[in-house]
């Protein structure tokens, strides 16, 4: 599912945190955008009017978006619910009406809100499937450093690329100097922060240029080369850049690294699915836990969270069993553990995939399978879990 732009249109900082928490629990891919550049044409796919400090202006407003972008879902949001000031909005061009009292949204209110930001997406996807495809972003978060996160980020990528033959991306959030250029032996020119400082001429060419080409067919946004970036402030450059990707890739795939920083919540709001990676040992499943708790904290959408476990073999400390019951989820897919074979593609920057007809690499295959739906997926539903008391 492609990312659902919302405008929020309020000179009410309060107002404007509330709808975003709302937003991103609607259980959708969100995309805030914050504010238009100058000569940017894009259109919202939501805009949420506040017309409560002054209805004329408000009314005025949804008029004139109304009458620019007939397509689009507009919001009203009033403080009070009299019919007239109803029938008003409405009149305008409000396709939806609600309420905000002195204590904020009550909570059946904001499930009526959530609901129609859902049929909104469903509305958007159905009106546009004829068309291209929607991007589908896959990110992939890891429990700890260590666990393997940007190998399997890496070799899913170059599966999806090689497989469906369509455009696919891979963008490295990873903090701290990331890696998966140097996985991929490609030495790139640009990085991620050549694309957020340069939003304001970031277009299709200008895109591909920052981007390195792999000869899977993968175009790669390299991890930045500073210690203190992309930070909290670039969270918004970021969502846009997301944005723009999702326009000219069917694939996009994410390294988060193993840290729900401000950059990381972004790309987990634009996620079609979050694979958590971890391994079995007590304190990668520890840190998941704390990560899907994380996850659900923020209404990045848990239902999305599936469960990688990497480095598996026949010497369990951990059972499986055991891993599923202390997180709540099924486990989706297994990597053996082949410290030997992972290694030596690694050093050699070649993929697994691409390097030989192993049993790990014969895995990533399954998994990029699943994924386009070639192979049925074999996932446990989510139960309920205690504390790490049963390991």
């Amino acid at each position: 599912m492609a990312q659902l732009a919302v405008s929020v249109v309020s000179n009410d900082d309060h107002c404007k945190r509330e709808m975003a928490r709302m937003l991103r629990a609607c259980g959708v891919p969100i995309g805030i955008v914050e504010e238009r550049r100058a000569g940017d044409t894009a259109v919202s796919d939501v805009y949420i009017i506040d017309i409560r400090a002054d209805a004329s202006s408000g009314m005025a407003t949804i008029e004139r978006l109304r009458a620019a972008h007939p397509g689009v879902a507009i919001f009203a949001v009033a403080s009070n619910t009299e019919p007239d000031l109803i029938l008003q909005a409405m009149r305008a061009g409000a396709n939806e009406f609600f309420p905000w009292a002195a204590g904020g949204i009550a909570r059946g209110t904001e499930e009526s809100f959530q609901g129609a930001v859902r049929k909104t997406a469903a509305r958007r996807d159905a009106a546009t499937a004829g068309a291209r495809q929607p991007c589908v972003t896959h990110v992939f978060l890891g429990a700890k450093g260590g666990a393997g996160t940007t190998t399997v980020a890496v070799n899913c990528a170059v599966e999806l690329a090689r497989l469906t033959k369509r455009p696919t991306a891979i963008l490295d959030l990873k903090p701290c100097l990331g890696e998966v250029a140097l996985f991929l032996g490609v030495r790139p020119r640009f990085t991620v922060l050549d694309a957020i400082e340069n939003l304001h001429r970031l277009d299709r060419d200008f895109l591909k240029e920052l981007m390195s080409r792999h000869k899977s067919g993968l175009d790669i946004l390299a991890g930045s080369e500073q210690f203190d970036r992309p930070n909290a402030q670039d969270a918004v450059a970021l969502e846009e850049l997301l944005r723009i990707l999702g326009k000219l890739y069917d694939y996009i795939v994410i390294d988060a690294g193993n840290l729900i920083n401000a950059c990381a919540v972004a790309a987990l709001y634009a996620a079609d699915t979050v694979f958590l990676v971890a391994n079995p040992d007590v304190p990668s499943i520890r840190n998941a836990q704390r990560l899907v708790d994380r996850v659900r904290q923020l209404g990045a959408g848990s239902e999305r969270i599936r469960v990688l476990l990497n480095r598996t073999s026949d010497q369990h400390l951990i059972a499986p069993k055991q891993i599923e019951t202390a997180l709540g989820y099924g486990i989706h897919h297994s990597f053996s553990s082949d410290y030997r074979t992972v290694s030596t593609a690694l050093n050699s920057g070649v993929p697994l995939t691409l390097t030989n007809h192993s049993e790990i690499s014969a895995q990533f295959g399954s998994f990029a399978k699943q994924l386009l739906g070639m192979e049925e997926a074999k996932v446990e539903p989510e139960r309920r879990r205690p504390f790490l008391g049963i390991l």
